[in-house]
């Protein structure tokens, strides 16, 4: 027996709000894939130095955001057939699974606000142990290879040193900064130490806004999968 009156009112907002909610989730997916790819990220994450690897805590955060992606584009298309098809199983399997979901998103929250700035101060560290190496008066295919990472942060970031440089770090800074127009060497060139912490606290931004709206629609979701429960519970005839 299907639901009537104001019951099959919330059964279509349920169907539209799982079928916003499966569209987060594409947009989720295709945000973390564009993270992942980004030449800007991509390119200092994937510096060597001394045998290290770039810090790659952001990629972790990325792969995350896969994940979870993949798992709302599911759970949505879930929800919009539970509703459709006025199935209390189907629709009991999703509201478990998004109370499942809410509680995980939760958590990387919480854990995301609390290590906010985690990532941007590996990158400095690793950016630093660089820059030091660069200085040694003796040459050395260590202070090579440091060089070499210096020009790629200086290049993608526009940058050059870290606002306070050394003596020595500015006997070289020519040979490692973006090569700058007559106009533009007039201008002190920005920390990079700045720039790092602008990079990822943009891109983290832009996680933190997509978790939000997705939290908002999650609640919606929760309340009106039990109220269609319910209707179908109560709509249905018991012999």
């Amino acid at each position: 027996m299907t639901v009537v009156g104001c019951n099959k009112c919330i059964k279509f907002m349920l169907f539209f709000f799982n079928f916003v909610f499966w569209l987060a989730g594409a947009v989720i997916l295709g945000v973390a894939l564009w993270l992942r790819h980004d030449n800007q990220t991509s390119s200092l994450l994937m510096q060597q130095f001394e045998g290290q690897q770039a810090p790659n805590t952001f990629y972790t955060s990325v792969y995350i955001l896969i994940a979870v992606g993949a798992v709302m584009m599911i759970v949505g298309f879930l929800g919009c057939y539970g509703a459709i098809q006025e199935s209390q199983c189907l629709l009991g399997t999703f509201f478990f699974l998004l109370v499942c979901l809410f509680a995980c998103e939760v958590a990387a929250g919480i854990w995301g606000f609390s290590n906010r700035d985690t990532i941007s101060k590996e990158m400095i560290n690793f950016y630093d142990a660089a820059y030091i190496k660069s200085v040694d008066v003796i040459d050395s295919s260590s202070k090579t290879a440091a060089i070499k990472v210096l020009e790629v942060f200086h290049e993608t970031l526009d940058c050059c040193g870290k606002g306070d440089d050394s003596p020595l770090f500015k006997q070289v800074a020519v040979a490692l900064c973006p090569k700058k127009t007559q106009d533009d060497a007039l201008l002190k060139p920005q920390s990079c130490h700045l720039k790092l912490k602008d990079l990822f606290s943009e891109k983290l931004c832009l996680i933190g806004l997509a978790a939000l709206v997705v939290a908002v629609i999650m609640i919606f979701e929760m309340i009106f999968t039990m109220v269609l429960c319910c209707a179908i519970r109560n709509a249905t005839p018991v012999y």
